[in-house]
């Protein structure tokens, strides 16, 4: 594996320096809410804490977490630490009150976040000699508009196209060569799926090498999908609004991990009952504090996804701790039975066998039934109905091992389903619990 970096002397710092900075950092942080954000203030002395308590990082897990729903205390500009006349743009993000989470970014705000995507899209292998087709939503997420000021840093030629109307995507794709694409997974499998029905040829109708998927959870075997029918490296990338959106995190070429940008973001794994510090190697809530947004520094926030941290070094040298693709949302995971179960349990196995298309969907209903209808491949509709049972037979049943309840499954023609061209819409819960 080639190394190459965009800032070595970020990237390869080495682990003692970093913690210095991010204490440093950290030091800073919290003088700053305290003395300039009335909600923190209030925080702190509900737990006797003051800034100068913050003599090492362990002393940090004893300073308040932040959840959405402080974002909305003296809503909208509550959480600001500078005057509003500081911050030149505003993203939000979908709340559970109607209202949305407001961000607020200064111009030093969103280059700083350009310049962790630039070093994130390096990482990845790409140059200024890339296309990248940017098919996030444009406007007030911040999955698109991030990622396009990032890319345009590093010198790449953005093509701002936004999701949706498919055909134009690949119009696109085919008349400019694009080599890099930014979208959702599932929408990465939809547009993946028309082009194969198209018959156009990856690597010569069609010049991708790379695609950056994020926005939604998604499985291994999702990624190993999209990588065999687009004849494409595809990298994970992570990141949430209230971070300052996609760059957070992402995968280097070695894909053991997202690599969290340590220099930029504090981050923790914690407990989601308790709130403590999770043993090496469990499986807990991601917890990320701001080390350098000046506008609206967030401290200890609680993402609600659920990952590990991996420790062993990295092979491509970075010094930046890794964790592992997010499970997904504790607010993602439904019970059925008694059993938890998250979605992308069901999307591993689904996209692990043959003859499965891209789209599927988990509909709850009755008392506590699941059914899961899923898309197969065209050719399973030729009238041998034995084929059709043999196929749901062995969905059921890796289903069944897989989560420990035995769904029922409905198979369904492709194009059935609703296409995902934003977030996918997995789970409806229809039940008269």
């Amino acid at each position: 594996m080639e190394k190459k970096y965009y800032n070595p002397e970020i990237e390869l710092l080495p682990r003692e320096e970093l913690k210095n900075l991010q204490l440093k950092k950290l030091q800073k942080i919290v003088r700053k809410v305290y003395n300039k954000v009335p909600h923190y203030r209030k925080k702190f002395k509900e737990l006797g804490i003051k800034p100068e308590d913050l003599k090492s990082l362990e002393d940090f897990k004893n300073f308040p977490f932040t959840t959405k729903d402080d974002l909305f205390v003296d809503y909208p500009f509550g959480l600001l630490a500078e005057p509003l006349e500081k911050a030149v743009r505003l993203h939000t993000s979908s709340g559970t009150t109607g209202k949305p989470k407001a961000i607020f970014f200064s111009k030093k705000d969103i280059w700083a976040q350009a310049k962790l995507i630039a070093r994130a899209l390096f990482m990845s292998g790409a140059t200024s000699q890339d296309i990248l087709q940017n098919s996030m939503t444009y406007g007030l997420f911040t999955g698109a508009l991030v990622m396009h000021y990032g890319a345009e840093l590093l010198g790449i030629l953005i093509i701002p196209a936004g999701p949706g109307n498919t055909e134009r995507q690949i119009e696109l794709m085919k008349t400019f060569g694009t080599t890099c694409i930014h979208m959702t997974p599932s929408y990465a499998l939809y547009v993946a799926t028309l082009i194969q029905e198209k018959g156009l040829k990856p690597g010569k109708d069609i010049k991708l090498k790379r695609a950056y998927l994020g926005a939604e959870p998604y499985s291994e075997e999702t990624r190993k999908k999209i990588e065999e029918m687009l004849k494409v490296d595809v990298f994970n990338c992570y990141g949430l609004s209230e971070m300052g959106g996609p760059g957070v995190g992402f995968e280097c070429p070695a894909k053991r991990g997202l690599h969290i940008w340590e220099d930029a973001f504090y981050v923790e794994i914690v407990n989601p009952d308790t709130g403590e510090p999770v043993k090496e190697g469990e499986i807990g809530e991601l917890v990320l504090t701001t080390l350098d947004r000046t506008t609206m520094p967030i401290i200890r926030y609680r993402t609600r996804d659920l990952t590990r941290f991996i420790y062993e070094p990295c092979p491509c040298g970075r010094t930046h701790i890794r964790i592992e693709r997010p499970l997904g949302r504790a607010d993602d995971m439904f019970i059925v039975r008694g059993v938890n179960i998250f979605p992308q349990q069901i999307e591993s196995v689904l996209m692990g066998i043959k003859g499965v298309a891209q789209n599927y969907q988990i509909i709850l209903e009755g008392y506590d039934e699941m059914i899961v209808k899923v898309e197969i491949n065209r050719d399973f509709f030729d009238g041998r109905i034995e084929r059709l049972l043999k196929l749901r037979d062995e969905i059921t049943e890796e289903l069944r091992k897989a989560i420990q309840v035995r769904p029922k499954v409905e198979l369904v023609e492709p194009g059935t389903l609703p296409p995902s061209e934003g977030k996918a819409k997995r789970v409806i819960d229809r039940r008269t619990l």
